[in-house]
């Protein structure tokens, strides 16, 4: 048995409106008055109407679906953003499809490629730490597919891009140390290649030399695949320990919650008397041991941000030339008042 469903021109000759009109109202358009809205959406709940996005998309020759590349979705940080990002997709009738990297240029660019002969309307991207070559998505983008990239971001390659404020992020963090009484501060970071590990080193180096305290290059140490290879964690953790920093600033969500383990792993006793501070978008950075003071990303608002400039680049009937770069805010959150934290009320020998 086939149910019949209504159809847009069903509800236009019921309320004596024209097709186009209830479709813009139903896809609560800015130029549809509200009265208009609220009277084309309460009969559509009446007669049962559901939208046909196949119907749709072939009309207006668009998937209404947004690619979105990130390095794992199990990371905090990337977790958070895809929920700003879905907050705005699907309140603009768009659907979303995640693809993750794992960190490898490879799979990165097998991702986006299959994404765009799905025939994508944009893609939303973070780069992965494998890649140094983006030809591929100046191929795409110069074919017509629009392109924005938020968090890890090329600087060669004009569109718009949406990033925390790294610097100022990881000099905080690093400065917080300082004057928590530590002196000797390790770095822990991603690979070189990344735009925001080349940020958090500079903010980094700015906090030292304010202080007046050297920059030591053995300090820092690069882990290539981000934190998600553990054995490459740990032996990064381990080369830092023979150093005897007293505090270790560290570069991005996974290797923070990553290093307190591997911590635990390679030293349980002289874990807890270093001071840690780190760039993490956890919930439950009070449960962690030992304790840390976190550097916190907006990334529910870079995924609304880069949402917004991406669909507004598919929508818009002008060529686009004049590209954003967002610098949002970062938070330094410090537990040094929480009662199970001690390390920051000390002064390191």
């Amino acid at each position: 048995m086939r149910i019949e469903t209504a159809t847009l021109k069903d509800i236009a000759k019921a309320l004596g409106l024209s097709t186009s009109t209830v479709s813009r109202a139903l896809r609560d358009r800015y130029e549809i008055s509200e009265e208009t809205k609220k009277l084309v959406v309460a009969y559509a709940n009446k007669v049962n109407y559901r939208a046909n996005p196949i119907a749709r998309s072939l009309k207006e020759r668009r998937s209404y679906s947004l690619g979105i590349i990130v390095s794992e979705i199990a990371n905090n940080f990337f977790s958070q953003v895809i929920n700003g990002i879905e907050s705005i997709a699907y309140n603009k009738d768009y659907h979303v499809i995640i693809s993750q990297s794992h960190e490898s240029f490879k799979q990165e660019k097998l991702n986006v490629e299959h994404l765009a002969s799905r025939s994508i309307d944009g893609l939303l991207i973070s780069l992965s730490a494998e890649t140094q070559d983006i030809t591929y998505l100046k191929e795409l983008y110069a074919q017509g597919l629009p392109i924005v990239f938020f968090d890890r971001v090329p600087k060669e390659f004009e569109t718009h891009k949406v990033v925390a404020n790294n610097f100022k992020g990881a000099f905080d963090a690093t400065e917080h140390l300082i004057l928590s009484g530590n002196k000797v501060i390790a770095h822990l970071t991603g690979s070189e290649m990344l735009s925001n590990t080349k940020e958090r080193l500079e903010g980094y180096q700015a906090a030292l030399s304010k202080h007046h305290i050297p920059f030591n290059p053995d300090l820092v140490k690069y882990c290539q695949h981000g934190g998600m290879l553990i054995e490459e964690l740990d032996a990064a953790v381990k080369q830092l320990l023979l150093l005897k920093p007293q505090g270790i600033f560290i570069a991005n969500d996974r290797l923070t919650t990553g290093c307190l383990t591997a911590l635990k792993n390679v030293s349980p006793v002289l874990s807890h008397p270093i001071a840690i501070a780190g760039f993490t978008n956890s919930n439950v950075v009070n449960l962690f041991s030992p304790s840390l003071t976190s550097v916190r990303q907006p990334a529910f608002e870079m995924g609304q941000v880069a949402t917004e400039l991406l669909i507004q680049m598919i929508e818009t009937k002008r060529p686009i030339t004049e590209f954003q770069t967002r610098v949002l805010d970062t938070e330094i959150i410090s537990l040094k008042d929480a009662p199970q934290n001690q390390m920051f009320n000390k002064k390191q020998p």
